[in-house]
């Protein structure tokens, strides 16, 4: 019997590279766009990504590796996950029979069009989520809770790409608005490198690790626009770290100003205060157009200011979304007539307001 999975992308609301560093925050939202996996039992192995056009991929297991019968690299994700998760359940004395796994998406446009919502951290969690789904299915005594998906996914994704808080996995996994404090990339691949066992690293505390579940005031409004620009993030990354050595003071700056901001909106959910999170935002806002300026970074587009400055003219606040660059932007607003009248502003500038609502599921399955 088939399982089916569906996983949310995300949004970054606040707290943008900052979540870097330790015991920095960060706010990310998990919406309702979905990336989709069936799983089934097969004779074989087989792997199904239509989106990118793999329409079969098979491959095989040792003790080592796996070996993909495509060695295409967008299938890298993909394949450090199928290991993962098989390691951690050879660990668990989890047998599973072979499977045929399929993955869709709907984070990006049909048209092609990028909007920068998570699509990899998304694959990875559904990957992760249907292969344990149907380990359930096929060892009653196995249960797979969010935190183990979380700490899978985000072993499989460091260790693909090498860096990244988890904020984005963080997202696909719970649901829901979360106040995000991210482990370090660079420990997790030493612990990766060194570790005993998967089932040691998922076990033990993560340093600077923390998830927990924020509720925005009833009559804030969250506002998504797509500058018509898509950005690849590990390269604004690196330009940040670059920048960072060369201007160390005011990367500190930076830091305090952020931090600064998202305890700031977190403040203001807790105590229902709508006016005080649209303060906070802009706070924010401010601290990631100051970095961008002094470290040589363009964070904040032109379309991304138009987007932030017509959300203040409509009585809201607006910022960039992740790293800047393109992408998305967000605004909030605190009545609907301000959501319609900046949805029209924003088609007149240019800005594509898109339809999304905040995903309070998470990573979810059913037969």
């Amino acid at each position: 019997m088939p399982i089916y999975v569906r996983v949310p992308g995300k949004l970054m609301i606040a707290g943008e590279y900052a979540v870097l560093e330790p015991n920095q925050n960060a706010i990310v939202a998990a919406v309702n766009r979905y990336v989709y996996a069936k799983i089934t039992s097969s004779k074989n192995c087989e792997f199904t990504l239509p989106d990118l056009g793999f329409e079969s991929v098979s491959w095989e297991v040792n003790s080592r590796s796996i070996s993909f019968s495509n060695t295409d690299e967008k299938l890298l994700f993909v394949q450090n996950t199928i290991k993962v998760v098989q390691d951690y359940l050879n660990e668990s004395s989890v047998q599973l029979s072979p499977f045929h796994l399929t993955v869709t998406s709907e984070l990006d446009d049909p048209s092609g069009k990028k909007y920068g919502l998570g699509s990899s951290a998304a694959v990875v969690v559904s990957v992760v989520s249907a292969i344990l789904a149907l380990a359930e299915q096929q060892n009653q005594l196995f249960y797979a809770p969010k935190e183990l998906i979380f700490k899978l996914a985000v072993i499989a994704h460091v260790k693909t790409q090498g860096s990244g808080s988890g904020a984005d996995v963080a997202a696909s996994t719970y649901g829901g608005w979360l106040r995000y404090s991210a482990f370090q990339a660079q420990w997790l691949l030493q612990q990766i490198e060194t570790s005993s066992s998967i089932t040691t690293l998922i076990e033990q505390s993560w340093p600077y690790l923390s998830i927990q579940p924020v509720i925005p005031p009833e009559t804030l409004q969250l506002c998504v626009g797509w500058t018509g620009k898509a950005v690849s993030t590990g390269p604004m990354i690196r330009q940040l770290k670059d920048g960072q050595q060369e201007n160390n003071q005011i990367y500190q700056t930076f830091l305090k100003d952020s931090y600064q901001a998202v305890e700031g909106i977190v403040s203001s959910f807790e105590h229902k205060d709508a006016e005080e999170s649209l303060f906070y935002l802009k706070k924010n806002r401010s601290a990631l157009v100051k970095l961008g300026k002094e470290v040589g970074m363009l964070i904040e587009t032109p379309n991304l200011a138009v987007l932030s400055d017509l959300a203040e003219q409509m009585g809201g606040s607006g910022k960039s979304s992740g790293a800047g660059g393109g992408d998305c932007g967000i605004a909030f607003v605190t009545s609907q007539e301000q959501v319609v009248k900046l949805s029209e502003a924003w088609k007149k500038a240019g800005i594509e307001p898109l339809n999304l609502d905040v995903d309070h599921n998470g990573s979810s399955w059913h037969k």
